[in-house]
């Protein structure tokens, strides 16, 4: 026998026989963006952020507890069960086997977590909406979530912080998902009524009936880079107007430009800019300087304007 049949033949043999457990996963990951490959040790050091174009991938729930809270100050908030089928609805499946496969991938109820800790210091209620979970949609549970996060920020005198990712309501729940957009907004007047700022982070992609209630709501509209954020989308309302749309439309710049946004922060500034913003907005001796931290322009909500307009509503004083 030849050194070939006796050395090298047996280790390419062992090496395509080799159990799958035992090789690496997900060494690299392409991004969505530019289509480069990534090494996933050098994604996860970036915060998953492309090193490459500067895409912001999405992230889920763990990922924004652990990026947001001083460490070592949170913990997370139980979300109610809601029935899992309302409508006993089917299409090609079940819908509670959607539900099952969804919760088995994320390993979460439903696609709104929500955890208490703090921000710089202050008391935060934030509540993040995977995407990976159905697209983010919201049905009941979501809506129901939201509610019992939002009356938990009032609860323990906490700013209530939303970071949306979200396709809008969840078709198979029908008339029932769409009622959450009513209840999501009640929840919202709730905090604003304690006198409790309401921060909204707006991901790639905020859509649907998610854009038309709470996401849009906020004191503050804070957005990732080339996050898509809308209603409907950009092919519908191309041929229902039967007109080319703008560049970048519906992209997070677009949105700032035109007032809808306001500011656009990368990842890599969006825990310290959530904490000055709640500074300023916590601290009204302080809050004269949220027009020009925060750029935001004449005209649009502004730390001072929010301050006296919860001081003049008899909400109570401002926390220091």
């Amino acid at each position: 026998m030849s050194w070939l049949t006796d050395y090298v033949r047996p280790k390419i043999r062992a090496l395509y026989t080799r159990e799958k457990s035992e090789l690496p996963e997900n060494l690299w990951q392409q991004c969505p963006s530019c289509e480069r490959m990534i090494f996933h040790r050098d994604l996860e050091a970036n915060q998953r952020v492309c090193p490459h174009c500067d895409h912001h991938m999405r992230v889920g729930p763990d990922y924004r507890f652990a990026a947001l809270f001083d460490e070592g100050s949170w913990q997370r908030i139980e979300m109610p069960k809601s029935p899992p089928d309302p409508l006993r609805f089917r299409d090609q499946k079940k819908y509670v086997d959607r539900l099952r496969e969804a919760q088995a991938k994320t390993r979460a109820d439903d696609a709104l977590e929500a955890a208490l800790g703090r921000i710089g210091g202050l008391s935060a209620v934030v509540a993040v909406m995977n995407f990976e979970f159905m697209g983010g949609s919201m049905g009941t549970s979501l809506g129901e979530g939201f509610v019992v996060a939002a009356r938990h920020a009032v609860r323990h005198d906490a700013a209530f912080v939303v970071v949306t990712s979200s396709g809008g309501a969840r078709m198979q729940e029908g008339a029932l998902s769409l009622m959450q957009m009513a209840r999501t907004t009640v929840a919202v007047e709730e905090v604003k009524e304690a006198g409790l700022p309401y921060l909204v982070v707006l991901t790639d992609p905020t859509t649907g009936g998610v854009t038309a209630s709470f996401a849009m709501i906020g004191d503050i509209h804070l957005a990732e880079p080339g996050a898509m954020i809308g209603f409907a989308g950009a092919r519908v309302i191309e041929q229902t107007i039967r007109e080319k749309l703008p560049e970048g439309f519906q992209r997070a710049e677009y949105l700032l430009a035109h007032g809808m946004v306001d500011q656009v922060v990368h990842r890599f500034k969006l825990r310290a800019t959530l904490a000055r913003t709640l500074d300023l907005l916590l601290r009204p001796d302080r809050a004269i300087e949220a027009r020009v931290i925060l750029d935001v322009p004449p005209g649009q909500v502004t730390a001072p304007a929010y301050a006296e307009a919860h001081a003049d509503a008899g909400h109570g004083e401002l926390r220091e």
